[in-house]
């Protein structure tokens, strides 16, 4: 991974001293580790070293105090709807990255959560660190204004902190909706910053003079690195299962804002992560309750976009907790899951509480659980600790065997083969006096594996028989950690007699 730079060592092994490599002393990565506090490089760290050698692109972080337009703005620029934008102040918690492109120049533009510091609001503390954190990784940072409120106690108190971390910033008062509202820009120069942009994030106004003058602060690159293909992974399950808190530990780092206050997670965060040279799109949701008791119109979009990681994804983490039980939501989120075709994963949650208790406890678990999600009997099961880590490093050995099945593609001859001694074994029933026949069968699609059986009266194959051949090419193909589809079609111009 490291090919770029000349090593073909593991970058573990050596303390920061007698590094074999020699990095450029301009990239975020190269900063995090000048500020490592000790003599050697941590998983996290790696992990972050690997992404921006794969990517490589510019990073700019979106600031401001809540309520500026910093998520229609990242909308905007990013030509997406992946942030929630609500006139509700507070929206946005967690950092949320996303790529962008201007006149031929790509970059990451990374929306986060209103500054404050109101420490009466429950999550101010966390969404500060998170945006420090922004702008410590950041290559360049856009300070959003209100042009409709005006200037704010809170804006002086970020732009001092803005004026010592040392990166490109760019002050845009949002809100200006056309020419004859500049004049409110005016008012903001009394903080003695400068340039000012004026922009409508919702309307577009001024915003390509904005990015002409942002690109062009970008560090020259020489060329782009392709993209590497990602796993993706969605976490999911009910509010408070610990889904943020599963990747921070994974990340080793507070990437999220963890509390526990039931829908803490308001927006999907797409988080990348290597791991082992290889790459993982992890996405945390927000916790998916019974429509009964959703009643907000931003909670019921945070559902939705939940159930829409679903669709794009790979492989479902889907996140119980384990200390109190499983619930009819946990089964009707598992299937949301088995709907949509994609692996699945079930990971039991909170163990280090329920590893203290006897193990018949335990077993009774497991036992309750297949019992409930009997749809999705080819799910492995995990018990996991996102508070002690207990065993949350095997996930990505189970996500690998997982992804290896649902996107694995079999010949022809081994799958009719499988399918002409099963029927041989067992074959189907009778239809109004006429043998039911498969002439072959083909897998026409990956992710999931889906097959194709070509019978003379496929409206008559029984749900039974269908279960019968669907676990015969589990057992004969391996796929016992995937979903199948099963096609069933008339061949054309068969005989019915």
């Amino acid at each position: 991974m490291l090919k770029a730079f000349g090593c073909q060592t593991d970058f573990h092994k050596f303390p920061r001293s007698e590094c074999p490599v020699s990095l450029p002393t301009d990239s975020a990565f190269a900063r995090c580790l000048t500020n490592d506090p000790g003599d050697g490089i941590p998983n996290c760290f790696y992990d972050k070293i690997i992404k921006e050698i794969d990517i490589m692109k510019p990073i700019v972080a979106v600031v401001g105090r809540p309520n500026v337009g910093k998520s229609t703005f990242f909308n905007r620029v990013t030509r997406s709807r992946d942030a929630l934008v609500d006139n509700l102040p507070g929206v946005t918690r967690d950092r949320h990255y996303k790529d962008a492109r201007w006149n031929g120049v790509s970059f990451t533009l990374v929306d986060t959560g209103g500054f404050i510091t109101d420490e009466a609001d429950a999550f101010s503390a966390h969404i500060r660190h998170q945006v420090r954190q922004a702008i410590a990784d950041a290559d360049a940072v856009v300070m959003m204004l209100d042009g409709k409120t005006g200037v704010s106690p809170y804006d002086r108190e970020m732009i001092e902190m803005l004026r010592v971390a040392g990166k490109p910033v760019f002050f845009v008062v949002n809100k200006i909706d056309g020419e004859s509202h500049e004049v409110k820009v005016f008012d903001f120069y009394a903080f003695g910053i400068e340039p000012i942009f004026g922009i409508s994030a919702e309307h577009g106004y001024g915003v390509p003079d904005l990015l002409d003058a942002l690109i062009a602060a970008f560090p020259r690159s020489e060329a782009e690195t392709p993209a590497v293909e990602s796993i993706r992974v969605a976490v999911v399950g009910r509010p408070n299962v610990g889904k943020s808190s599963l990747i921070n530990r994974i990340l080793g780092e507070d990437r999220l804002v963890v509390s526990d206050v039931a829908g803490t997670t308001r927006d999907c965060v797409d988080t990348v992560y290597e791991l082992d040279r290889r790459s993982y799109l992890l996405v945390d949701t927000a916790g998916i309750r019974r429509k009964a008791k959703v009643s907000e119109k931003l909670e019921k979009y945070s559902i939705i976009k939940a159930l829409k990681s679903l669709d794009r994804c790979d492989v479902a983490l889907i996140v119980l907790d384990a200390e109190n039980g499983i619930t009819e939501q946990d089964v009707t989120i598992a299937g949301y899951a088995h709907e949509r075709g994609c692996g699945c994963i079930l990971l039991l949650n909170k163990w280090d509480i329920i590893g203290e208790r006897d193990r018949q406890a335990a077993r009774k678990f497991y036992e309750q659980l297949r019992e409930r999600t009997k749809f999705l009997n080819y799910a492995p099961v995990m018990t996991v600790s996102a508070l002690t880590g207990f065993r949350v490093r095997k996930i990505f050995e189970m996500i690998n065997e997982v992804y290896a099945q649902f996107s694995r593609r079999i010949g022809t001859g081994q799958v009719n083969r499988i399918l002409e001694k099963a029927v041989a074994e067992n074959e189907p029933s009778m239809h109004q006096g006429r043998r039911i026949k498969f002439y072959y069968c083909s897998q026409i699609s990956v992710k999931p594996p889906t097959f194709v059986f070509f019978v003379n009266y496929p409206e008559a194959v029984h749900f039974s028989y269908q279960r019968y051949l669907t676990n015969r090419i589990r057992e004969g193909l391996g796929l016992d950690k995937t979903p199948i589809r099963m096609i069933l079609r008339k061949r054309v111009g068969s005989s019915t007699k």
